[in-house]
């Protein structure tokens, strides 16, 4: 699985792993994986963060507020445990690279899936700062279109 992924992915991935060290948890969410894709920065992922107007801090008090709420069953994934909706995320992630015809999984990716897992605390971190899937997919093709 991880050949198909692009380097800046996997720094995302390593990165969301370290933010969830950093918020002394025990398994890596989507959470982690969402305010990893914003702080590595120079990804697509998190150009279409910026477009809606969603920084560091607004995406990190909104994960705060709702991981205060409730917390997620685990499994196993890599060096950390990652909960379900991570491994829903991961399959998503190379399904949406596919549909985009993608040769591997990138940021935008990713955030598309974030999109796409309903009931995460990410999705919802998305939806309530305002971004839809199906704007984050115009996003993308816009910025596909401006490289050429």
């Amino acid at each position: 699985m991880y050949e198909k992924f692009s380097a800046n992915v996997e720094r995302v991935i390593k990165l969301a792993e370290e933010i969830a060290r950093e918020y002394d948890m025990e398994y890596v969410g989507t959470e982690h994986v969402l305010l990893a894709i914003q702080r590595e920065g120079t990804n697509v992922g998190a150009q279409i963060l910026t477009r809606h107007g969603i920084t560091g801090s607004k995406l990190k008090n909104e994960i705060d507020r709702l991981t205060q709420k409730s917390m997620e069953d685990t499994w196993v994934f890599g060096r950390l445990p990652g909960t379900p909706h991570y491994k829903n995320v991961v399959a998503i992630a190379i399904e949406q690279a596919r549909q985009l015809e993608s040769k591997d999984v990138r940021s935008e990716h990713l955030l598309l899936a974030l999109l796409r897992e309903s009931g995460s605390v990410a999705h919802q971190a998305l939806r309530n700062l305002g971004l839809s899937h199906e704007a984050a997919v115009k996003d993308v093709l816009a910025i596909e279109a401006e490289k050429g």
